[in-house]
C-alpha cells in the first residue's frame, strides 16, 4: 500500500473513530457480538471490530477489506476490567460523590460493550497511525472529576495505561502540572526512588477537594506538595528555582486541546537543564502533529 493511501487511511480512521466514540460509543450489542463470534468462529473482538467498521459505513469483507483490516481488526480489544481493578490507586483510594462551586467528583460507568479508548494513537513503521479501542463485557465503574458537567479528570483505563510510562520514569524530586484525581501522584509517591512530588494546580476548589477528600488515603501522603498557581507561569518563572528532576505535565483534556499547550510546555524546558520531561498522551500529540 502506497503513503498516499496510508495517509488517506489514517485520517478517515481517524475521522471514524472519533465520530463513533463522540456520537454512539455504546450502540454496539453484546449479543451481537457473541452471536457474530459463535457464528463465524472467531474471537469478540473481531467480531466487535465488525460491527464497529458497519456502524461506520464500510464493509468489512467487501470494497473496504484492505482498511477494515489494516485498521479496526488490530485497533480493537477486548479487556478483562481485574486487569484495571487491581490498579494500586483503585485499591486503596475511595472517591466520595461530593461538589464545590463548578467542580464535581462523581463515578461514571463504562457499559457492557461500549468502546472507550484504550491507550495512545499508535504510529507504524508504514506510515500507519491505530486509535486504540477497547470495551468490557460487563460494567466497570471509574472515578471523575466534571467541569459544569464536562469530564476534565477521569481515571479510566485509558489513563491508567497512557500513564503507565510517565509513573516508570519518575525519580527524585518530582514535579507535576495538574492535580485532578491526583492519580500521577499517589502512583509516583509510591515509589521508593522518588524523595518528592511537587503539583501545581490553578485551581483552587480542585485542590481543596483533593486536600480534604483524598490526600489523606495517600500512602506517601507526606511526600506531597501543592502549589495553587498557573501551570505555564510556574513553568516561566519558578520552575527554575527548584531543584526538580523529572517533570511531567498533564493540563489538557485531550488532542483537541493539548497540541498547542504540548508545544509551549515543551519550550519552557530550557528552564529546568538537566531534568527529564514527560507528558501525558505524547505518542498521541506527535501523531498529530506529524499528520
Amino acid at each position: 500500500m502506497d503513503i498516499e493511501t496510508i495517509n488517506e487511511y489514517n485520517k478517515k480512521a481517524l475521522t471514524l473513530f472519533s465520530a463513533f466514540l463522540n456520537l454512539c460509543p455504546d450502540e454496539i450489542d453484546g449479543d451481537d457480538v457473541k452471536d457474530i463470534a459463535k457464528s463465524c468462529s472467531v474471537s469478540e473482538d473481531y467480531a466487535y471490530a465488525v460491527l464497529f467498521a458497519a456502524f461506520c459505513g464500510l464493509v468489512a469483507e467487501g470494497k473496504d477489506k484492505a482498511f477494515f483490516e489494516g485498521w479496526f481488526v488490530p485497533a480493537i480489544r477486548k479487556w478483562n476490567p481485574a486487569v484495571f481493578l487491581q490498579d494500586p490507586y483503585y485499591q486503596s483510594v475511595r472517591i466520595p460523590e461530593t461538589e464545590m462551586g463548578r467542580w464535581q467528583f462523581k463515578m461514571m460507568e463504562i457499559k457492557p460493550y461500549e468502546a472507550f479508548v484504550c491507550g495512545d494513537l499508535k504510529r507504524f513503521s508504514d506510515g500507519r497511525i491505530q486509535p486504540q479501542i477497547g470495551f468490557f463485557d460487563r460494567s466497570f465503574r471509574y472515578p471523575a472529576v466534571l467541569e459544569n458537567t464536562r469530564e476534565w479528570m477521569t481515571i479510566t483505563p485509558n489513563e491508567i495505561i497512557t500513564m503507565a510510562a510517565p509513573v516508570q520514569k519518575a525519580h527524585g524530586h518530582v514535579l507535576t502540572f495538574g492535580l485532578g484525581l491526583g492519580y500521577f501522584a499517589y502512583m509516583a509517591a509510591r515509589k521508593s526512588r522518588v524523595a518528592s512530588v511537587t503539583i501545581v494546580e490553578k485551581d483552587k476548589d480542585v485542590i481543596e477537594l483533593f486536600e480534604r477528600y483524598i490526600l489523606p488515603q495517600f500512602t506517601a501522603p507526606e511526600k506531597i506538595k501543592i502549589i495553587h498557581a498557573d501551570a505555564f507561569q510556574y513553568a516561566e518563572t519558578e520552575m527554575k528555582k527548584g531543584s526538580f528532576d523529572f517533570v511531567f505535565t498533564d493540563i489538557w483534556h485531550d488532542p483537541s486541546d493539548g497540541v498547542d499547550a504540548y508545544l509551549k510546555m515543551k519550550q519552557l524546558e530550557s528552564h529546568l537543564p538537566g531534568a527529564s520531561f514527560s507528558y501525558w498522551i505524547e505518542e498521541t500529540l506527535q501523531c498529530y502533529l506529524k499528520s
